[in-house]
């Protein structure tokens, strides 16, 4: 999802806290006609701003996304509890439709949005707090093929840990997690699930699960899939 951002612009974010940083005594601040916006600076910081336009693209799809993520994580309670058994897998279907319209007709009003602005934001940014010379070694950062080939393996860097850090927490954290789920059934009044018998799998919990190890890193909500079972959530 937004890794890449992320990962782009941690060279923006370095250089910045590398002149924080930097006593005076070793390096002068930048005269004010350094940091003054020329013509060049205008280039420069929209060339920037050209090479994240997929990063930006990514993140504004997440911002379109949020709302469904909030609103799909009452779904599969709301369909246990308030549509019949025999209803739930139809229901399901249409509100699969429904997000994906959703989706269709919000993503593009946010990424085209988002694009028209980041020059009047990201771009302004950059040409008031870097000189010339920074945003010209920026550039070459940016457009770099060491750098491009580090950006490319940003999933696969972000999945290594994800595998090994629920590979190594789940022992712990799903107990938790069980517990956690009866909990929340008492105080609704639901029927606690029962703890799963040594060579059984658990049930499905009220509440999110620690994903599978070897499975994809965390992105962006995709429409949710039809529920499981009444006790999905």
């Amino acid at each position: 999802m937004t890794q890449k951002f992320l990962l782009s612009f941690a060279l923006l974010a370095t250089a910045a806290a590398a002149q924080a940083q930097t006593p005076p005594s070793a390096t002068p601040a930048a005269p004010a006609a350094a940091l003054a916006s020329s013509p060049a600076k205008k280039e420069l910081a929209a060339r920037i701003v050209r090479l994240q336009q997929p990063a930006i693209e990514a993140l504004a799809r997440s911002l379109a996304e949020q709302p469904v993520r909030v609103l799909m994580d009452r779904v599969p309670m709301l369909l246990s509890t308030r549509v019949p058994a025999e209803r739930r897998d139809a229901v399901a279907t249409e509100i699969q439709g429904d997000v994906r319209k959703y989706l269709e007709e919000a993503v593009p009003v946010v990424r085209d949005r988002a694009i028209q602005l980041a020059p009047l934001t990201i771009g302004a940014m950059l040409e008031e707090r870097f000189t010339e010379e920074e945003l010209t070694q920026l550039v070459a950062q940016l457009e770099s093929p060491t750098y491009r080939k580090f950006q490319q393996l940003g999933d696969a860097l972000q999945k290594s840990l994800v595998d090994r850090t629920v590979a190594e927490t789940r022992p712990s954290i799903e107990p938790k997690v069980q517990a956690l789920d009866r909990s929340l059934a008492r105080r609704l009044g639901l029927t606690p699930p029962q703890a799963p018998a040594a060579n059984q799998p658990p049930p499905p919990a009220l509440g999110p699960r620690l994903p599978a190890a070897g499975a994809s890193a965390p992105r962006a909500a995709a429409p949710a899939s039809r529920p499981a079972s009444a006790a999905s959530r």
